[in-house]
């Protein structure tokens, strides 16, 4: 496969795992659901800052992202 076909195959394949494991995590029993899903949320953004390099504005995205997983998982129930 040439590479530039690759990332959209891989960003489909990484958009049907997550919805996946969202649909599982919407069987669990609250406060697991809470966290798995803020824990997500947490790690998708982390994965976006260090993906980012020099790009401000994915930081930002990882950052914000950060922050919804962790009220997601604490506040927002």
């Amino acid at each position: 496969m040439r590479p530039d076909l690759l990332r959209p195959f891989l960003g489909t394949i990484g958009l049907a795992v997550g919805f996946g494991l969202y649909s599982l995590t919407g069987r669990l029993a609250e406060p697991w659901q809470s966290l798995c899903i803020g824990a997500m949320f947490v790690l998708l953004g982390a994965a976006a800052w260090f993906y980012a390099g020099d790009e401000r504005w994915i930081k930002v995205l990882g950052v914000i992202l950060m922050a919804y997983g962790l009220l997601r998982a604490f506040l927002l129930r």
